[in-house]
């Protein structure tokens, strides 16, 4: 199971199963029935439009001959690994981010994507190296610089003006 397991981790367990029945040139209909399951669950199970809960999970392994849990487990890694990427993706680092630098809202409740071109400004008017950086990381140097260029604000210090310089640069 392990090797298993390893091989599809964060994939979803539809598709697996989906490869595993034409491998074994079974009809997802006739299989569906056999477990006890509508045919049109184990379908939007195996395009990966629902996901695969414990008991159709035992089902299936009974069937297939495969180690209990494995599809469960599978399951449950792809589970992480889609939560993972929601993490990566909609939030920077904000132990980086000073939370002194949004006072005058709740930075858990930013959001990211909608108020980036704020978030670009006030980062940099106000931000300190480490806190551009990860802006930069963040959102990519060409949204960076093309907020930076379409600034109809002014910059409040010197301070970020020399950031703005050292951004063209970058």
């Amino acid at each position: 199971m392990n090797s298993y397991i390893e091989k599809f981790k964060g994939i979803h367990p539809g598709i697996i199963l989906e490869r595993e029945l034409k491998k074994r040139a079974l009809s997802q209909r006739p299989f569906a029935l056999s477990i006890g399951e509508h045919p049109q669950t184990l379908n939007a199970i195996t395009k990966g439009k629902r996901n695969l809960n414990t008991s159709i999970a035992l089902k299936i392994e009974s069937k297939l001959g495969l180690e209990e849990g494995t599809l469960a487990l599978l399951q449950t890694f792809y589970e992480i690994n889609k939560e993972k990427k929601k993490l990566k993706q909609n939030t920077p680092n904000l132990s980086i981010l000073r939370k002194s630098l949004f006072w005058d809202t709740d930075i858990d409740q930013i959001d990211w994507g909608k108020q980036y071109k704020a978030i670009i400004h006030r980062i940099f008017e106000r931000g300190n190296e480490l806190e551009i950086n990860e802006i930069k990381q963040f959102y990519g140097t060409a949204i960076i610089n093309e907020v930076i260029n379409n600034n109809s604000r002014k910059p409040y210090t010197v301070y970020s003006l020399n950031k703005n310089a050292a951004l063209q640069h970058d």
